[in-house]
């Protein structure tokens, strides 16, 4: 059974930096397209960021390129976010997911769903507030 544990983020002010993480059991990450996606009531579910299989492409949205980045580390099957510069519009409960397609096909094409990965992390909650 796959199972991926979160551990980081919290509450910061605008401007500071967060490090999400997330590990695996179960299922080697590097075996797979991996993404971070993030959740907040007014837009739903939205992609963040993602790295492929091969960890030669990586993903970000335009609201977050320049100021987020993925990686993961393979011997210690994780995946990590590193989040510089947060804005206020940062704020939601941030998931790691295996998605069932190559990103290629998704990232940038549509919005994601549920039905969408394979397995999701428990969620983490990011606020960014002054």
């Amino acid at each position: 059974e796959v199972q991926l544990v979160q551990s980081g983020g919290g509450l910061v002010k605008p401007g500071e930096s967060l490090r999400l993480s997330c590990a695996a059991s179960g299922f080697p990450l590097v075996s797979a397209d991996v993404a971070w996606v993030r959740q907040t009531p007014g837009k739903g579910l939205e992609w963040v960021s993602g790295i492929n299989v091969g960890g030669r492409d990586t993903y970000y949205a335009d609201a977050v390129k320049g100021r987020f980045t993925i990686s993961r580390d393979n011997a210690k099957n994780t995946l990590e976010l590193q989040m510089n510069d947060l804005k206020t519009e940062d704020t939601a409960v941030y998931y790691c997911a295996i998605p069932r397609q190559s990103l290629i096909f998704t990232f940038h094409h549509r919005q994601p769903k549920r039905d969408d990965f394979n397995a999701w992390g428990q969620g983490t909650q990011v606020t960014v507030s002054s």
